[in-house]
């Protein structure tokens, strides 16, 4: 294979070309960056990249793996791999981890590292020259001052666009990012839904200073259940309140209130007994023989309750062990978002289904997020918007 290999004279200048002002990323970075200053030295010429070692960063990121060479670690991860000790393939696989790695990086300290380095930062930056190079795609984008701190995190359907709005925005906010913006990085997501958790995520992390802190009227409106002395399943839209579950929430009463009226109609469910109707008589439904009778206890109770039962099943995911399946950042690529026993674990992006059927592989690969209210809110609005996403059921793993 070596054979008729060029000689490494013969390549130098080309590695000088490809790697100016690059930061070289390898796995086991201090054996690669050896050879390359050694053979460099032997030509006269002194050779000096920053490196990153995926090794290094794998042993932060993904704790307590049994073992960190480069073939058991993506094999351990699911990591697609071909031509493996091979140069192409190893250099593939391990961006394919460096990847990884880096949405693993909650506190983007990966990337605000090496922006402080970066001498390019000390230079005030044209606006139409940042925003040149932004793409347009679904994700989440990270405004950095001149010492590569995070001043701002934002999500967008279209990066570029977003970006263009605030460098040319007028109002307060827009004029001070303007004024410190030295850098603009950003991380695709393939759909809005990863966008919006890792928005809300990273934003809790990193504080930036130009983000408002995540309010907690998110969503002002829950969709509560109650049993009423007759024994039906009650459901009523109500301000939220931290005491009670909610089955799902809303950012005002109206959208609750439109989802009710879409259950009575989808569900056959009752005005009265859904809050959408205040009467001490029978609803207006029953009167036209669009009611079966609950309303005025007519109805078998075990019936009624099971129709309601279904609505609620379809709307909430307390114990549920699904996994949500959506588009992904590349054409060959999908998302998995894990919800095991009613938590939201974390999101994962995937390009075989061996990773996907397999739970422990899709574990050891998931991006891993907090479960609360507010992930709560952010996916099941997604869910209600998006009918035609794919989800799978799966049993759990049980604890040895």
């Amino acid at each position: 294979m070596l054979k008729n290999a060029p000689k490494f004279y013969e390549v130098a200048k080309r590695i000088v070309e490809i790697t100016e002002g690059c930061i070289l990323v390898a796995h086991n970075a201090q054996f690669d960056n050896r050879i390359l200053t050694t053979e460099f030295k032997r030509l006269g010429f002194e050779f000096e990249r920053e490196t990153l070692c995926t090794v290094e960063l794998a042993k932060t990121l993904i704790p307590d793996l049994p073992s960190y060479s480069l073939g058991k670690l993506v094999r351990s991860l699911g990591i697609p791999v071909t031509g493996r000790h091979r140069a192409s393939g190893d250099a593939l696989a391990t961006v394919k981890l460096f990847k990884l790695l880096l949405s693993k990086d909650i506190e983007k300290t990966i990337i605000q590292t090496f922006l402080r380095k970066e001498p390019k930062l000390q230079l005030e930056p044209k606006l139409t020259d940042i925003i040149a190079e932004m793409p347009s795609i679904t994700g989440v984008y990270y405004i950095h001052d001149k010492n590569g701190n995070i001043i701002y995190i934002g999500k967008s359907k279209n990066i570029k666009r977003r970006i263009n709005k605030h460098f040319t925005g007028r109002n307060r906010k827009s004029k001070s990012i303007q004024l410190q913006v030295a850098k603009v990085t950003f991380e695709a997501t393939g759909n809005e839904l990863i966008a919006h958790l890792k928005e809300n995520q990273e934003i809790k992390a990193n504080k930036p200073k130009f983000n408002r802190t995540i309010k907690r009227s998110l969503f002002s409106h829950g969709l509560y259940h109650s049993i009423d002395t007759n024994g039906y399943i009650n459901l009523n839209i109500e301000p939220v309140d931290g005491r009670k579950k909610t089955i799902t929430t809303f950012t005002n009463k109206q959208s609750g209130k439109a989802l009710l009226n879409n259950a009575v109609e989808n569900h056959n469910l009752c005005l009265k007994l859904t809050g959408l109707e205040k009467t001490l008589i029978s609803c207006c439904k029953y009167n036209i023989q669009e009611c079966e009778g609950a309303c005025i206890n007519e109805e078998n109770t075990e019936i009624y309750n099971n129709r309601v039962q279904a609505f609620i099943n379809e709307h909430s995911y307390n114990n549920k062990n699904i996994i949500i399946v959506d588009r992904g950042r590349e054409i060959e690529e999908r998302s998995a978002i894990l919800i095991e026993n009613g938590v939201f674990k974390g999101y994962a992006f995937y390009n075989l289904n061996h990773q996907l059927n397999n739970l422990e592989i899709l574990k050891s690969i998931i991006i891993p997020m907090e479960n609360n209210s507010h992930t709560q809110h952010i996916i099941q609005s997604y869910l209600r918007k998006n009918k035609r996403l794919k989800i799978l059921k799966f049993e759990p793993s049980k604890d040895k």
